[in-house]
């Protein structure tokens, strides 16, 4: 049997990186590590023979250094060397080159060493004095074996750059239809707005605030912009409401008011489509939540609420407060917060609050009443 790498054109494929040529890749070079001179010449005779390129080094120091300059296909090591053994060698060897096979040699007949070295990362272990046709199929095998790796490598990160092309192109859809959708309802909530010159650019209002707070209670990122599009489309739900309800110059009746808390359900049915929107609408759907459970749809109370939700009451009871409607003047945003303040614990959890008023405080120039509707 020939010792020899494969010359097919399937093995040459296998063996030859896409970025190096054969004798460049080392596909045919062979590391010869042993303290005895002796050995090593004898070794790289044979292998040449065989059609192999060996190489020798003295010591597994010396063989980590030409593993660091030069590619090398098979390493082939005595296991009891002075300084650095074979099995101090063997995963030094394997962290420079992952793709070598290592054949180790012993004049110990052990188990346990035998074990130790195949443990370390060894492809195989024979025993000294070698025969040279038992060592040259075991190259063979060791050659072939390191071809199905790189091969099985190989195709692993085919799949994998495959997979990562097909995710990137699924995201840039979704990102594609969420804007779109979205964007449906922005329109909805513009047209809503461009009828009432109370509510014009409110939900851009709530959207910053509600980002704005949500960065200042330190959330990650994703819950600050999840925030930040329920606020831009918390009240999408009010394009569903009667005309005479929604622009009454004057306080609601019960009857009214009912009518009003509808606003939650219609906007989950307009946005349930919308499931790439995540967190955000469950934020919708609890942003007229309250601390003590008195709010709506569901009443819920505490935690029980989502911390977007949470935010959304506050920012979306700052902005109410602060806006001109055609019943009362708007409050000053400090008197808004010294008002909504007598709701702490209550309506308004304290820890959002407290952000609230950081924001608004660390921002006083900031008008949050649209100029337009004064």
């Amino acid at each position: 049997m020939s010792a020899t790498v494969p010359r097919d054109a399937t093995a040459r494929e296998l063996d030859a990186p896409a970025d190096e040529a054969r004798d460049e890749a080392g596909a045919n070079r062979v590391l010869i590590v042993d303290d005895e001179e002796s050995i090593r010449l004898a070794l790289s005779r044979y292998l040449r023979t065989r059609g192999y390129a060996p190489e020798a080094a003295a010591s597994g120091e010396a063989a980590l250094d030409s593993l660091a300059r030069r590619h090398y296909a098979l390493l082939i090591c005595d296991v009891r060397m002075p300084n650095m053994s074979g099995l101090e060698l063997v995963p030094q060897a394997r962290a420079a080159a992952p793709d070598l096979a290592i054949i180790m040699l012993s004049a110990v007949n052990d188990a346990v060493t035998a074990a130790a070295a195949m443990s370390a990362g060894a492809t195989a272990y024979l025993l000294k004095p070698v025969d040279l046709r038992e060592l040259s199929e075991t190259a063979e095998r060791a050659l072939r074996h390191r071809a199905d790796l790189r091969e099985r490598r190989r195709l692993e990160q085919m799949v994998h750059d495959e997979v990562a092309q097909r995710t990137a192109e699924l995201e840039r859809g979704r990102a594609t239809l969420r804007e779109m959708t979205v964007g449906v309802a922005h329109s909805l909530i513009n047209a809503m707005e461009a009828r009432d010159p109370y509510l014009r650019g409110r939900s851009q209002r709530v959207a910053a605030l509600a980002a704005s707070i949500a960065d200042a209670l330190e959330l990650d990122e994703d819950t600050v912009e999840e925030a930040r599009m329920a606020g831009r489309l918390a009240d999408v739900g009010m394009i569903g409401l009667r005309e005479g309800v929604l622009h009454k110059p004057s306080r609601l009746t019960p009857e009214e008011y009912e009518h009003v808390k509808q606003h939650v359900r219609i906007g989950l049915e307009i946005l349930a489509p919308l499931k790439h929107l995540g967190q955000a609408l469950e934020f919708i759907h609890d942003h007229h939540e309250h601390l003590d459970g008195s709010g709506y749809p569901r009443g819920l109370s505490g935690d029980r609420i989502s911390i977007g939700g949470r935010i959304l009451a506050a920012a979306d009871a700052f902005d109410a407060l602060t806006s001109r409607r055609a019943y009362r003047e708007s409050l000053t945003p400090q008197a808004t917060l010294e008002r909504m303040a007598e709701f702490v614990g209550r309506h308004f959890d304290p820890i959002v609050y407290d952000a609230l008023r950081t924001v608004i405080e660390r921002r006083k120039s900031l008008t949050f009443i649209d100029d337009a509707a004064g």
